[in-house]
């Protein structure tokens, strides 16, 4: 039974080492939930960091901590490991638990407020890609799910790289949640998200990326988990 597992994500190339550092702290947090096991973390952006890693690890689970089954996942970070025998798992973005638990965080917040989903508009903040639809169907696919499981007034979807971009959907959603789908806390969600929701005028809750829920380290320690069982 594999009993080591490495975090990949795309980071940042121009604030590398801040990124390495988010990761490996999220890497800490998934090991609490796998006693025994040695989680490590790699940045795409961190030039040879993937390949350094994986030559002091014996055939380590990768796990994928993107939003997306897009271009990095679907053929960058195959080609790096393919050298060393290894292929990704399902990435985090489109891991069916992280559905569950955004209904859960989003029911939450409503109770909070005092607000009712059918009276609340959500914006889902995300990327998109101009070179792969892929980034932009799994915002949209995930958004789709969400109000059919929750009935929200308005659900949108704005991206920041491609349309329907980000400012001219937050626009006129009066009582909302934004939802940004983001891995990291990283150049978007520090610049691009604020900039483009000021700029809209928009005046309702904004949630954290997700590397900053609790709940993330336990749902990445579950598909670690069940995907060693299953190989076992």
């Amino acid at each position: 039974m594999p009993q080591s597992a490495l975090l990949v994500t795309h980071g940042s190339p121009s604030d590398v080492e801040t990124q390495e550092a988010a990761l490996a702290a999220l890497a800490v947090r998934v090991a609490f939930y796998l006693p025994g096991w040695q989680v490590k973390s790699a940045t795409l952006a961190a030039p040879e960091r993937l390949e350094e890693k994986l030559g002091r690890m014996a055939a380590p689970l990768i796990y994928p901590y993107f939003m997306a089954q897009g271009y990095f996942t679907g053929r960058v970070l195959p080609k790096r490991l393919a050298p060393f025998g290894l292929s990704p798992m399902t990435p985090f973005g489109v891991d069916p638990a992280l559905l569950t638990l955004v209904e859960t965080r989003l029911a939450r917040e409503l109770a909070a407020r005092g607000w009712q989903a059918d009276e609340t508009a959500v914006l889902v903040a995300a990327h998109g890609s101009a070179v792969s639809k892929r980034s932009a169907d799994a915002a949209q696919d995930f958004a789709t799910a969400l109000q059919e499981r929750m009935g929200f007034r308005e659900i949108r979807t704005g991206f920041v790289e491609q349309e329907p971009f980000l400012e001219p959907a937050a626009r006129d959603l009066g009582q909302a949640i934004c939802l940004p789908f983001f891995a990291l806390v990283a150049g978007h969600m520090l610049d691009d998200v604020p900039e483009a929701l000021e700029q809209a005028g928009f005046e309702g809750a904004v949630l954290p990326s997700f590397i900053e829920w609790p709940e993330t380290a336990e749902i990445i320690a579950q598909a670690l988990r069940a995907e060693s069982q299953e190989a076992a």
